[in-house]
């Protein structure tokens, strides 16, 4: 499974907007210029996203964009699904869809289902605020894992390599 660009794109966009903490409307050109999404994407992002109920825009003066809702309210699958749709990862999973031309044969189908509620659900579990902060770096206090991989000390032996 593969995110189309728009939806990564939206996923980044949205991440810049609830670093801003949803408390100063910001416009869809600095949504842009901060996270090289280009321009038009970006306003075009915006739009679908405001249609979703995921942003609120606001005109004039001190217009742009805010949070619809705190960034902990809103999910990845949200974000997705506000781009592409319902997140279905085959067509049986799709309401209202009957083109699969092994239906009535398929041992896998009734499966279907639940593999995708598990994509589902574990991208509903991944909230927007997690995402708009920085990930602790390893080798930080507190973390036991080294910072940089350990360098080997002897080469490597391959086999049939000459001393």
């Amino acid at each position: 499974m593969r995110l189309s660009n728009l939806a990564d794109y939206a996923v980044v966009l949205m991440s810049a907007a609830a670093r801003q903490c949803g408390s100063v409307p910001i416009h869809a050109g600095m949504l842009a210029e901060q996270t090289g999404i280009p321009a038009p994407t970006a306003q075009k992002l915006v739009s679908g996203l405001a249609r979703a109920g995921l942003l609120v825009a606001s005109r004039g003066s001190g217009g742009g964009v805010r949070l619809a809702r705190p960034a902990a309210a809103i999910s990845v699958a949200d974000i997705i699904e506000a781009v592409e749709g319902p997140i279905a990862l085959t067509s049986c999973v799709a309401e209202g869809r009957h083109d699969c031309s092994l239906e009535g044969n398929c041992k896998v189908q009734p499966h279907w289902g639940v593999v995708n509620g598990a994509v589902r659900g574990a991208l509903q579990e991944i909230s927007l605020a997690t995402l708009s902060v920085a990930p602790a770096k390893a080798g930080a206090a507190g973390d036991s894992t080294p910072a940089t991989p350990s360098k080997p000390t002897t080469a490597p032996a391959f086999a049939g390599a000459t001393s």
